[in-house]
C-alpha cells in the first residue's frame, strides 16, 4: 500500500513538472470580486443590535440598554477596539436575553445589517423633527433628492442628542428637568403632541394620556445616558410617555463610548443577494474595440479555499505533504481549474448528467455544501460529472418520484406551508424563521412539549377565500320565479353538465335549474328599494336564467327593536309605510299570487315618479301606495279596493307577518347595508353590473363542482353552499374581503405584561367546568355609554347560552374617573373572582350594570350624598340575587380606590400596546382577533355568536384537539383545569394568526428518498424545512446558498428531494454563480472596519467572455456605480496585470408595490397616486395599471404618505378607510418602510357620492385651442402637477419638459424628447455618437432619456459633463420588472422588453410625447420635425420595413405564413425608431393592452423571437401604428443604396447574411460616423481621463470577426 501511495506521488510531481515546464509563459489565473452596498450612509452596529432585540419583544431593546449602560464603566479598559471585538461585546451583552436558536438568528441578523434601515428611517424622522423648528443652526440642508436616501444627519447646535416634545426642543438635560417641574407645561396643547408610530419604542413604564417626549439619540453618547436616566424616572412617575428614537448625528462618533461607532463610519455592505457570471455564446464579436489603459486596481486580499476538490485532487492535503512544492503545485491548479471549463458537451455525455449530479451530491460527506460547489461552478466541474458511474438505484428512485412530480419542478415549505421558490429571498425566510422561532419560544414557556410546538407550528392556516354566505332560508323570502316549474322556461334543458359548455363572453347560460337565488333584502318605502324592484322585473322579464326572491322589512321597527321598545311602542308601528306596504304585498301575494304582488310593488315606484318631477329624490306617501294597491287588485276583485283596504288595517295576521319578516332582517343583520343583494348567500351591491360580476364568479365555483362531481343534477345547490359556508348573521365589520387584524395574546400571559393572569372569567350558566376554545376579552370604557352596551351585550350572550366560550372583561375608564366608576369595578370584581359559579350571576351583574347606567351614566347626581347610597342598592341587589350582602358592604366601603385605579391604568397601558389608543376604547379580541372600533348600533350579542361559530371553525378548532391531546410533563396536575387549557388554546390560537404564511401545503411524504434524497435530521429544532430541488437550475443554485447559512446559524431539520431533468439537450447551466451571505470574517481583527460581504470568483475562465448578472430580492434596485471593466463584456485576458476584475453596486432604492382595486368593478386604471412625506407631499408619482391594479414607486427607508393625486383622480375617488369612514373625506395611507424587503399595498378606492356614474379617464379628442385653455381634460389639467416618476431627480434638470423655453447653447423652441437604452461599453460608446448625431442635426432643445439599469459608472459619470458641454437636457429613469409579468431570463430580452412594456409608467405623468432612438444608430435629420408630425390620432409611430434590397426577400419573414395571416395587408414595422403620443397612450389604455398581448405569448418561447418588435406588430390591430414615411429609418441590409441618399437616420441593423461586425459595418456605412466616433472618444478621455484610443485598423476588426457576440445575433433577429 505504501509503494503505491509514494508512486502516486511521484506520478503527480511528473505531472506537475511537465505541466510547468510546458506553461512557464502561461498568464496568470484571474478573479472577480463583486459586492453592493446601501445608498444611504452609515449606520452603527450597536443601534441596530438594538432595533434587532426590539424585534423579538419590545421589552428587551429597554433591557439591552439597562445593559449596555451598567457595564459601561468597564467599556474604557485596555481591551482591543477592533471590529470583531466590538461585535463579540455587542453580542455578549444581547444573547443572554434570548434563548437559542432565536440567539443564534439575532446574531446572523445582525452580521447580515439587517436593521440598517430602521435607523435610517428614525433619521428621516429626526430630519423632520429639526426642521418644524426653524431655526438656521439646527436645519439641516435638505439632500436635493426627494427621497432622502442619501441625506445626512449633521449635529444640530453640535449636539448629539436632543428632546422633541412638540412645543420645545431640549438640547441640555437641565432643560427638561426644568420643563418636568412645571405642570402647567406639560399639560400643553394636545395638538402639538409628536405623533407616535406603531414601530416606535415606547417605554414600558410610561402612562397612556401622559404628554409624549421623544428622545432622538444614540446608546453609547454620554448626554444619552442623562436624558434616558431622567426620561426613566419622568416615566415612572407618570410624568411623560417616554420614545425612543435610535439617531447618531455625523460628527458625533468622536464622541461614542467603545463599540458605539463600529458601522458608524463606512458604507452599509449587504448580503442576502446572488452573482453569476454567464458564459456567453459569441456568434460574432459585438465588444468594444477601445482599450481602456487606465484604472482603479483594486486588490482583494482575500485567500482561496484549497479544500474544494479540483478534478479529482483535493490541493489542501497535497500542500500538507508537500510544503516544499507549493508554487508548483498551485500553478498545477490553476492549470486544471482554467482547462476545465466546458460550455458543450455530446448529447451521449448529457443523458444521464442530471441523474449523476444527484448521485454526486447525495454520497457527498456534506451534501448541501457539495450542491453549492457543483451548481454555483457548474461550467468547471461538468466534465468531471459526466464521466461519473450511475448507479441503477439513484436513477430508479429518480424515475419514481418523477411519476408524482414533474421532471425539473422545484418545491419548498417551511414547516408545512409552500413558498414560492422564485421569489424567495435570505430576509424574507429569515423572517419567516424568526416568526416560527419566536411562536415555539412562546409555547415552551406555556410548558407545551416540543412534539407538539412541532404540531402546532405545521397546522396550515385556514384558506384566506374562504366565503361566508348568509343563510337566508325562511318563509319570508317571497320568489318572483321557480326555474324548475315555471312555464315560462319548459323549453330550456334541463342537464346539468350544460354548464361546461363554452359560450361567447358575458353569454348566459339557460338551464332548468335554480343554480342562481339573488334575494334581494330591501324595504319598500325607499327609493333604492323600489328601484330594486324594477330591476328585478326587468331581469326577469329578459330571462335572465336566476331565481328572483325578495325580503321585506321596516327600518323604523328594526330601530325600535335596536332600542328594545317596541312592545311599549306598538300604536306607532300602526303609522309606519313599510309596513303598510308590507302588509298588502302578503294580502295580493296570498290571494292572487306573486306575480301580481311584484307589480303592486311597481306601481307604488310608478306613482311615487309620477307625482314628482324630480323622480330620484321624491318621497313616498301614504296615498301613492293606497292608489297602486287599488290600481293592482281593481280588475280582479269584486268588492270595492277601498273596503279591503280598511279591513287589512286591522288584521293582526299580517301585522305578525311584517313584523316576523323585520325581526328576521334585523336577526341576519342586513338592516345596516343599503339594499344588500344576497346572490347564493354572498352579499353583494344591488346593481346589474354586480349581479352580472357575481353570476360570473358564482359560474366558476357551480362548474368546478359539477366537473368534480360534488353537484349532481339532484343536487339543492342553495342547500349545499348554505350548508357548507352559512352563516347566521352578517356583520360587515366581522366578514369583510379585508383580513381581520390579529394580536398575540400568549405575550401578555408571563413577562411584566401578565395582563391577563388576573382575569376572572364569566361562563353562561353550568359551563364554568368545560374547556372553553374561543375567548372573548372585552376592552370595555365603563365611564362611557357605548362601553356599557357593549358590556351588557357581552352578559346577554353569555345568558343566550355558549358551550364553547367563556368572556373575560377589561375595564378601563378616563384619568377622571370619580368613585364611583371605581366601587362599581370593584363590586364587578368581587363578583367574578368569588361567584363566577353561581348560577344567576349574570342576571346580577346585569342588573348591576343597569344600576351603574341609571345612576351615573344618564345622570349627574352629586357624588357626596350618593357613594353610600350606591354601596346600599349593590347589597339590596345582591341580597336579592342570593350572594352575601354583608361581604359586599364590608369589601366596598374600605376598598382601596389607588389599587383600582392602578388597575384601570394596567389594562389602559394593554390597550394602548394593541390597539394604539389613548383612551375611550370599546373593543373585543376573539382569541387575538381585533374587533375594532365598536360601533354601537351595530354590535350586538349575535355578533359574538357570530365571531365565535367563525374563529372556532376557520382557526381555532383544530389548535384545540392538538392541545387536547398533549400528555403534560412538566405541569402540576392539580393546574391542569379547564381554566389553563382554555388559557393555552386563547394563547396558542392568537399567536399562530399573527403568522404570515400560506394556506398551502404539499405532500412531500409522498416521495422516496433513500438515494436522491439530501436528509439532516435535528430532533430539538422547532423548524423543518421540506423541498424538490432541481439541483442544476437557477433556482438551485439560489436555494443552496440560503439553505447553508440556515443550516449553519439554526440547524433546522431539512428533507430535500433532488429531482433533475432526466434527458437533457443542452447545458442545464450556463453559468457560474456565488450567493452573498455575511460571516464574522467580514469583521477587521485589526480596527474598527467592515469589510463586507463580497461574491468573489476565483481561477475565472481567461477566454471566454462573461456577462456579471445580480440576483436581487424582488424589492431592490440596484447600479453599478464601480466598475472600470464592461460588465456585459467581461474578457478577463484583457485585464493585464490586475489580478481581480472589481465591481461595486450601490443598492439605489427599493420598491413599494401595490395593488389598487375598486369593490365590484375593474381596477381603476389610470388612477394618479402621489407619495410624499407630510412636509411635501409629492415627491414621486405612477398611475395604476388595468393588470391587477398594479402600481410601483421607487423609496427609501421612511415613514411616507401615499395619497390620490390632485386633480380628476381626487376628486372622483377617495381611499376607503378600515371603518368605512366618510365617503367625501379624502385621506391618506400611512406608509412604514423600515426593512429591506420593501412592502406591497393593497388598497380600495370608492367613488364619492354623486360620481358614480363618472369615467376616470376622459378622451381628449378635440385637440384645439379652445379645449387646451379651458385644461380640464385628464391630460391637460391633470398633468400639470406631475414630477419625477421613479425617475433620478438628482440628476434631471428639472425643464418643464413640454414648454417653450430658451436652453442652453442657444436653442429654442419646445424641447424634444428622446428615449434609448444601452448596455455594454460597445453601445454606450454608440449612443454618444447617436447623441452627438442628434444635436448636430436638431436647433430645439433636447432632453434624452436613459434607462439607468443597465449603464456602467463610466457614462453615468460622463453624461452630466456632456449635457453641460453640448448643452442638452437628460434625466435616469428605472422601473422595476413586476412580479406578476412573465420574466425574461436573457438580459437582451429584458431590454428589449425595457422598450415597449412600461412606456406608460416609466416616465412621469408630464411628459406627452417621447421618441425611441436606438443606440446604433446616426440621425441626419432635424428630429423636431419628427416630433410634431400629427400621429392621425394614433399611440405609436413606427417605420415599415423597406423592401427595395431584393437580396433580402428570403429573410422576409412577416410576407409568409403565421404573420402574412395575422397582418391582414398591414405592414410590418421595425423597431429601430418609434414615437409615442404618451397622451394618447395612457389615455387609450394601450400600456395594459400591450402587457396583456406579451403575458399571453410570451409563455411560448417559440413566439415573440424579435420581443420588441414582434410585440407592437402582432398588436397594432388593437394598439393602432401610424406608419412613417420611409426615409425616416435607413438600414443597408434591407432598404438598399438606391434610398440611402434621402435617409433621415440610419440603423445599423446587423445584415444575416454577411455577419458583418457592427463596428466595421458602422465606419463602412456612414460617413460621418468615424469623426463622431472620434469627437466623442476624444471627449470621454478629457472628461474621465481616460487614454482611449478606438482602433481604426480594418485588420483588428477582421481578427476578432471570429471572436463572439449572442448579443448583435439577436439584435440582427430584432432587427430583421
Amino acid at each position: 500500500m505504501r509503494i503505491r501511495s509514494e508512486y502516486s506521488v511521484l506520478l503527480l510531481l511528473l505531472l506537475l513538472l511537465g505541466i510547468i515546464a510546458s506553461s512557464t509563459s502561461a498568464p496568470s489565473p484571474k478573479n472577480v470580486q463583486t459586492s453592493l452596498r446601501a445608498k444611504w450612509s452609515a449606520t452603527p452596529l450597536l443601534l441596530e443590535a438594538g432595533e434587532l432585540l426590539s424585534k423579538h419583544q419590545q421589552h428587551l431593546l429597554w433591557d439591552f440598554i439597562e445593559n449596555w449602560l451598567h457595564d459601561a464603566s468597564h467599556h474604557d479598559d485596555a481591551q482591543s477596539h477592533s471590529a470583531k471585538d466590538c461585535v463579540n461585546n455587542i453580542l455578549h451583552h444581547a444573547r443572554p436575553l434570548l434563548r437559542d436558536p432565536l440567539a443564534s438568528l439575532f446574531e446572523f441578523s445582525l452580521i447580515l445589517r439587517s436593521a440598517s434601515p430602521a435607523l435610517v428611517l428614525y433619521r428621516q424622522l429626526a430630519l423632520d423633527s429639526l426642521s418644524s423648528f426653524p431655526d438656521d443652526e439646527i436645519v439641516e440642508a435638505k439632500n436635493s433628492s426627494g427621497l432622502r436616501v442619501g441625506v445626512t444627519l449633521n449635529s444640530p447646535r453640535g449636539k448629539c442628542c436632543w428632546l422633541d416634545t412638540g412645543d420645545h426642543l431640549f438640547f441640555h438635560v437641565s432643560e427638561l428637568l426644568q420643563w418636568l417641574q412645571a405642570p402647567d407645561q406639560l399639560v400643553g396643547d394636545t395638538f402639538q403632541r409628536p405623533q407616535v408610530f406603531e414601530f416606535d419604542h415606547v417605554h414600558f413604564d410610561s402612562t397612556t394620556g401622559s404628554p409624549v417626549a421623544v428622545l432622538y439619540g444614540a446608546l453609547g453618547t454620554t448626554c444619552f445616558k442623562e436624558f434616558h436616566v431622567a426620561l426613566v424616572g419622568a416615566a415612572k412617575q407618570g410624568k411623560v410617555k417616554y420614545v425612543l428614537r435610535p439617531v447618531l448625528p455625523a460628527g458625533c462618533e468622536t464622541h461614542f463610548g467603545h463599540c458605539g461607532s463600529v458601522g458608524a463610519s463606512e458604507s452599509v455592505n449587504l448580503g442576502g443577494y446572488g452573482v453569476e457570471l454567464a458564459l456567453k455564446n459569441m456568434e460574432y464579436k459585438a465588444m468594444d474595440d477601445s482599450t481602456i489603459k487606465k484604472g482603479v486596481t483594486l486588490e482583494d486580499p482575500r485567500t482561496e479555499d484549497l479544500s474544494q476538490e479540483v478534478r479529482g485532487f483535493i490541493f489542501s492535503k497535497i500542500l500538507e505533504r508537500k510544503p516544499e512544492l507549493t508554487s508548483e503545485i498551485m500553478a498545477f491548479r490553476d492549470y486544471l481549474l482554467s482547462s476545465t471549463i466546458s460550455d458543450t458537451l455530446d448529447v451521449w455525455e448529457l443523458k444521464d448528467l442530471g441523474h449523476q449530479t444527484v448521485q454526486r451530491i447525495v454520497r457527498a460527506s456534506d451534501p448541501l455544501q457539495s450542491m453549492q460547489d457543483i451548481n454555483q461552478n457548474f461550467p468547471s466541474i461538468v466534465s468531471s460529472l459526466s464521466r461519473m458511474k450511475l448507479d441503477d438505484s439513484v436513477r430508479d428512485e429518480i424515475m419514481a418520484n418523477q411519476r408524482m412530480i414533474p421532471p425539473g419542478k422545484s418545491l419548498m415549505a417551511l414547516n408545512g406551508a409552500l413558498v414560492n421558490v422564485e421569489d424567495i429571498d435570505l430576509y424574507l425566510l429569515i423572517d419567516m424563521v424568526h416568526q416560527d422561532l419566536l411562536l415555539a419560544d412562546q409555547f415552551s414557556k406555556l410548558k407545551i412539549p416540543h412534539s407538539t410546538v412541532r404540531k402546532l407550528l405545521s397546522t396550515l392556516p385556514p384558506s384566506e377565500s374562504d366565503m361566508f354566505r348568509v343563510d337566508f332560508r325562511s318563509n319570508h323570502v317571497h320568489y318572483l320565479n321557480n326555474l324548475e316549474e315555471d312555464d315560462k322556461y319548459k323549453r330550456w334543458r334541463s342537464n346539468l353538465n350544460e354548464i361546461l359548455m363554452p359560450v361567447f363572453p358575458g353569454q348566459l347560460r339557460q338551464i332548468r335549474k335554480n343554480l342562481f337565488h339573488a334575494v334581494f333584502v330591501l324595504d319598500p318605502a325607499t327609493t333604492c328599494g323600489l328601484e330594486s324592484i324594477d330591476m328585478i322585473i326587468s331581469l326577469y322579464e329578459n330571462n335572465v336564467p336566476v331565481r328572483f326572491g325578495i325580503v321585506l322589512y321596516s327600518s323604523k321597527y328594526i330601530m325600535q327593536l335596536e332600542d328594545h321598545s317596541a312592545k311599549d311602542d306598538g300604536d306607532k308601528f300602526e303609522e309606519d309605510i313599510s309596513n303598510m306596504i308590507i302588509r298588502l304585498f302578503s294580502y295580493i301575494k296570498g290571494n292572487h299570487g306573486i306575480q301580481m304582488a311584484f307589480e303592486f310593488l311597481s306601481n307604488v315606484n310608478k306613482f311615487r315618479i309620477e307625482s314628482d318631477d324630480h323622480a330620484d329624490d321624491s318621497h313616498l306617501e301614504l296615498h301613492h301606495v293606497e292608489s297602486a294597491f287599488v290600481e293592482t287588485i281593481l280588475p280582479k276583485v269584486k268588492s270595492p279596493p277601498q273596503e279591503i283596504l280598511l279591513k287589512l288595517e286591522k288584521e293582526p295576521e299580517l301585522k305578525e307577518l311584517s313584523q316576523e319578516s323585520s325581526k328576521l332582517v334585523f336577526k341576519l343583520g342586513l338592516s345596516k347595508i343599503q339594499c344588500p343583494l344576497l346572490m347564493n348567500g354572498l352579499v353583494i351591491d344591488p346593481t346589474e353590473e354586480a349581479l352580472l360580476n357575481a353570476l360570473n364568479e358564482e359560474t366558476q365555483r357551480i362548474q368546478e363542482q359539477v366537473y368534480y362531481g360534488q353537484i349532481k343534477p339532484h343536487t339543492d345547490v342553495l342547500a349545499k353552499f348554505l350548508s357548507e359556508a352559512g352563516i347566521q348573521r352578517y356583520n360587515p365589520r366581522i366578514i369583510s374581503d379585508n383580513k381581520p387584524r390579529f394580536i398575540s395574546l400568549s405575550t401578555f400571559i408571563f413577562g411584566e405584561a401578565s395582563i391577563l393572569n388576573d382575569i376572572d372569567y364569566l361562563h353562561s350558566p353550568e359551563t364554568m367546568d368545560d374547556l372553553k376554545p374561543v375567548t372573548h376579552l372585552l376592552g370595555v370604557d365603563i365611564t362611557s355609554a357605548s362601553g356599557m352596551k357593549l358590556l351588557r351585550q357581552g352578559l346577554n350572550y353569555l345568558m343566550e347560552g355558549s358551550t364553547d366560550a367563556r368572556v373575560g372583561l377589561l375595564f378601563s375608564a378616563n384619568q377622571s374617573s370619580d368613585s364611583f366608576t371605581l366601587l362599581f369595578v370593584k363590586a364587578f370584581d368581587i363578583t367574578t373572582s368569588t361567584y363566577s359559579h353561581k348560577k344567576n350571576v349574570l342576571d346580577f351583574l346585569d342588573q348591576l350594570c343597569s344600576l351603574y347606567q341609571k345612576k351615573f351614566i344618564t345622570t349627574s347626581a352629586l357624588e357626596v350624598d350618593t357613594t353610600q347610597a350606591f354601596i346600599d342598592k349593590v347589597c339590596e341587589l345582591a341580597e336579592a340575587n342570593g350572594f352575601p350582602s354583608e361581604d359586599y358592604r364590608s369589601a366596598l366601603s374600605e376598598f382601596s380606590a389607588d389599587e383600582v385605579r392602578s388597575q384601570l391604568m394596567k389594562v389602559g397601558k394593554f390597550l394602548y400596546r394593541v390597539l394604539g389608543s389613548e383612551s375611550g376604547v370599546n373593543a373585543v379580541f376573539t382569541n387575538g382577533r381585533v374587533t375594532y372600533p365598536i360601533h354601537e348600533s351595530t354590535f350586538l350579542s349575535a355578533d359574538l355568536h357570530l365571531l365565535e361559530s367563525i374563529e372556532l371553525k376557520k382557526r381555532i378548532k383544530h389548535i384545540m384537539e392538538i392541545i387536547e391531546e398533549v400528555k403534560w410533563q412538566d405541569v402540576d396536575p392539580d393546574m391542569l383545569t379547564s381554566k389553563f387549557l382554555s388559557d393555552i388554546v386563547m394563547a396558542v390560537s392568537s399567536s399562530m394568526a399573527t403568522r404570515e404564511r400560506t394556506s398551502e401545503g404539499a405532500r412531500f411524504e409522498i416521495l422516496n428518498d433513500q438515494y436522491s434524497a439530501i436528509i439532516l435530521n435535528n430532533e430539538n429544532s422547532s423548524i423543518h424545512i421540506d423541498a424538490v430541488l432541481d439541483p442544476l437550475s437557477p433556482t438551485s443554485q439560489k436555494l443552496s446558498g440560503i439553505l447553508r447559512v440556515l443550516w449553519k446559524y439554526i440547524q433546522p431539520s431539512m428533507r430535500i428531494v433532488l429531482n433533475p431533468l432526466s434527458s437533457l439537450a443542452d447545458l442545464p447551466l450556463k453559468s457560474y454563480y456565488r450567493y452573498v451571505v455575511p460571516s464574522m470574517d467580514d469583521f477587521s481583527n485589526t480596527d474598527s472596519s467592515i469589510n463586507g460581504p463580497k461574491a468573489f470568483f476565483a481561477n475565472m475562465p481567461l477566454s471566454k467572455t462573461l456577462t456579471m448578472n445580480l440576483d436581487v430580492p424582488e424589492p431592490w434596485l440596484v447600479e453599478p456605480v464601480v466598475a472600470v471593466h464592461d460588465l456585459d463584456n467581461i474578457l478577463l485576458e484583457n485585464l493585464g496585470d490586475t489580478r481581480t476584475l472589481q465591481a461595486v453596486f450601490d443598492l439605489e432604492a427599493l420598491v413599494l408595490t401595490g395593488h389598487c382595486s375598486e369593490k365590484d368593478h375593474d381596477p381603476p386604471r389610470g388612477l394618479q397616486l402621489i407619495l410624499g412625506t407630510q412636509i411635501s407631499p409629492h415627491l414621486v408619482d405612477t398611475l395604476v395599471m388595468a393588470n391587477l391594479g398594479y402600481w410601483q414607486m421607487k423609496v427609501s427607508p421612511g415613514v411616507w404618505f401615499l395619497q390620490l393625486a390632485p386633480g380628476r383622480s381626487s376628486e372622483l375617488y377617495i381611499l376607503k378607510e378600515e371603518d368605512d369612514g366618510s365617503q367625501n373625506k379624502q385621506s391618506s395611507k400611512l406608509i412604514t418602510i423600515n426593512s429591506l424587503r420593501g412592502k406591497v399595498v393593497h388598497m380600495e378606492v370608492v367613488k364619492r357620492k354623486g360620481k358614480e356614474h363618472e369615467k376616470l379617464l376622459i378622451p381628449d379628442d378635440g385637440e384645439n385651442v379652445q379645449d387646451q385653455k379651458r385644461g380640464s381634460t385628464w391630460n391637460s389639467n391633470l398633468l400639470k402637477w406631475a414630477s419625477g416618476f421613479i425617475g433620478n431627480n438628482e440628476q434631471s434638470k428639472k425643464a418643464e419638459s413640454n414648454s417653450p423655453e430658451k436652453a442652453r447653447g442657444g436653442r429654442h423652441g419646445k424641447t424634444i424628447n428622446i428615449f434609448s437604452i444601452a448596455s455594454g461599453h460597445l453601445y454606450e460608446r454608440f449612443l454618444k455618437i447617436m447623441i452627438l448625431s442628434v444635436l448636430k442635426n436638431t436647433p430645439r432643445p433636447v432632453k434624452f432619456w436613459f434607462i439607468k439599469n443597465y449603464l456602467s459608472p463610466r457614462f453615468k459619470d460622463l453624461i452630466p459633463r456632456m449635457a453641460q458641454e453640448y448643452g442638452f437636457e437628460y434625466e435616469l429613469i428605472t422601473y422595476k420588472w413586476p412580479t406578476w409579468l412573465h420574466k425574461q431570463k436573457e438580459k437582451q430580452r429584458i431590454i428589449w422588453a425595457y422598450k415597449i412594456l412600461f412606456l406608460d409608467v416609466i416616465f412621469p405623468l408630464s411628459l406627452e410625447k417621447v421618441i425611441f432612438v436606438d443606440a446604433d444608430q446616426v440621425v441626419r435629420a432635424d428630429m423636431g420635425e419628427l416630433y410634431d408630425m400629427d400621429l392621425k390620432g394614433k399611440p405609436l409611430a413606427y417605420t415599415p420595413f423597406c423592401d427595395n434590397n431584393k437580396e433580402m426577400d428570403g429573410y422576409r419573414f412577416w410576407r409568409q405564413g403565421f404573420w402574412k395571416d395575422h397582418l391582414r395587408g398591414k405592414p410590418y414595422h421595425i423597431s429601430a425608431l418609434y414615437v409615442v403620443d404618451l397622451k394618447k397612450f395612457r389615455e387609450t389604455a394601450a400600456g395594459d393592452n400591450l402587457r396583456v398581448f406579451y403575458e399571453t405569448l410570451s409563455k411560448d418561447p417559440n413566439s415573440l423571437s424579435n420581443l420588441d418588435q414582434d410585440l407592437p406588430n402582432y398588436a397594432q390591430h388593437n394598439v393602432p401604428i401610424f406608419s412613417l414615411p420611409q426615409e425616416w429609418l435607413w438600414c443597408e441590409s434591407w432598404c438598399g443604396n438606391a434610398t440611402k441618399s434621402k435617409a433621415k437616420t440610419i440603423d445599423l441593423c446587423n445584415n444575416p447574411m454577411t455577419k458583418e461586425p457592427k463596428l466595421q459595418g458602422a465606419r463602412r456605412i456612414v460617413s460621418e460616423w468615424p469623426d463622431l466616433d472620434s469627437e466623442a472618444s476624444r471627449f470621454t478621455a478629457r472628461i474621465l481621463g481616460d487614454d482611449q484610443e478606438p482602433t481604426q485598423s480594418p485588420d483588428r476588426s477582421k481578427d476578432l470577426t471570429s471572436e463572439d457576440s449572442l448579443k448583435e445575433d439577436l439584435e440582427s433577429k430584432a432587427e430583421l
